[in-house]
């Protein structure tokens, strides 16, 4: 009995036949070769180690803490709630500004730095008391380029109704840094019977969104790339502590809040689930994406819900409180745009999948290093 004939692969005309090449791979140093996307363990720091996703958080966990302080007893949380020694409870934070450009269509790294240290506080559940400004200034810098930064923080912080009491200036060698660095700390009162962590969240819980997502990274893109979408892209910068204390107000048992700036709404919920080690559902379709943002993510391969915000505030409370905080928080200037955007579940604990308008879910990951750096 003859064998059966083997099927044939079809010829396809006009394609090109690679030549085959011999490598000997005793001669070949892997060690050498470079990758585009950083590696996980790395000798050297990479732009991803600042960009507050996967290899920030690696960072803080294997060096930072170990170093620094206790990693067990840490809950990572934007500002730490210390007890004061007279009573009542403290609000402390630290942050940098490496923005670029300094100046941005709805502010600079001067309100930026002023905004994003009281939002910090203020997720915390705290009225924010005082800030401190350091600058760190490189060698021939315009003092006028200077000035407007700083006008820019007093004014910012005479908006919010805090006071700026502490600052330091240094400058470094002409090309040392770019143009200018700023760094602040700010104090803040927690409020009694607030109580403000990621591992409050519950299964039950809902979580909203104070309003539209991605204004700030893609308004910092378009402008250092020249890149026009047909509209102005404008920063939302902007300090929440009256937004939260609105919705404190109506809602005293928020269980978590944050601001999801670096690494996006994705990014912050992300990192909620798995420090609570809960599930969290995200519906994708009521996430309020404005439509320029929209046109812009899909024009550059952007994802909105990983795209940094500085003027918004994730919020995570039981369930039956959320028709009266999504009023109290729509009611006020800052939340007008307000939105449920999804559900904190028993299932998958420490994952968060997001949910297609056909039910579809995907698991959606923290983004490695971050998609558009120095944004803030």
């Amino acid at each position: 009995m003859s064998e059966p004939d083997l099927p044939v692969a079809p010829v396809l005309p006009n394609v090109p036949v690679l030549p085959t090449v011999d490598v000997d791979t005793a001669s070949v140093d892997i060690e050498s070769w470079t990758c585009p996307v950083p590696l996980r363990h790395q000798d050297r720091i990479v732009l991803g180690h600042g960009g507050g996703g996967v290899l920030s958080g690696e960072l803080i966990e294997h060096l930072f803490l170990p170093a620094l302080g206790d990693a067990t007893n840490a809950e990572m949380r934007d500002a730490a709630v210390l007890d004061a020694p007279a009573g009542g409870r403290l609000a402390f934070t630290t942050d940098s500004y490496v923005v670029s450009p300094l100046f941005f269509p709805g502010g600079s790294i001067g309100d930026l730095a002023v905004n994003g240290t009281i939002n910090d506080l203020a997720t915390s559940g705290a009225q924010p008391l005082a800030l401190s400004a350091g600058f760190i200034l490189e060698e021939g810098l315009e003092t006028s380029v200077l000035g407007r930064v700083a006008t820019a923080m007093g004014a910012a912080a005479r908006a919010a109704g805090v006071r700026i009491v502490t600052g330091d200036t240094k400058v470094v060698d002409r090309g040392k840094a770019d143009q200018l660095f700023v760094n602040t700390a700010g104090i803040g009162v927690v409020p009694d019977g607030v109580d403000i962590r990621p591992t409050r969240a519950t299964p039950g819980d809902v979580v909203l969104v104070s309003g539209f997502v991605g204004e700030h990274g893609v308004a910092i893109l378009s402008l250092r790339e020249g890149i026009e979408f047909g509209t102005t892209l404008t920063s939302d910068t902007a300090p929440l502590h009256g937004l939260v204390l609105a919705l404190l107000a109506a809602v005293p048992d928020v269980h978590v809040l944050r601001d999801p700036t670096r690494g996006g709404v994705a990014g912050t919920l992300c990192e909620i689930a798995e420090v609570a080690g809960v599930g969290i559902e995200l519906e994708e379709s009521a996430v309020p994406v404005p439509e320029a943002v929209a046109a812009a993510c899909a024009f550059l391969g952007l994802d909105p819900l990983h795209v940094a915000n500085e003027g918004k505030m994730v919020a995570i409370l039981p369930g039956v409180h959320a028709d009266a905080a999504l009023a109290a928080l729509q009611a006020h200037p800052l939340g007008t745009h307000a939105a449920i955007i999804g559900s904190v579940t028993d299932e998958h604990p420490g994952l968060l999948v997001a949910r297609s308008p056909l039910g579809a879910g995907r698991v959606v990951s923290r983004p490695l290093g971050e998609q558009l750096p120095r944004i803030c």
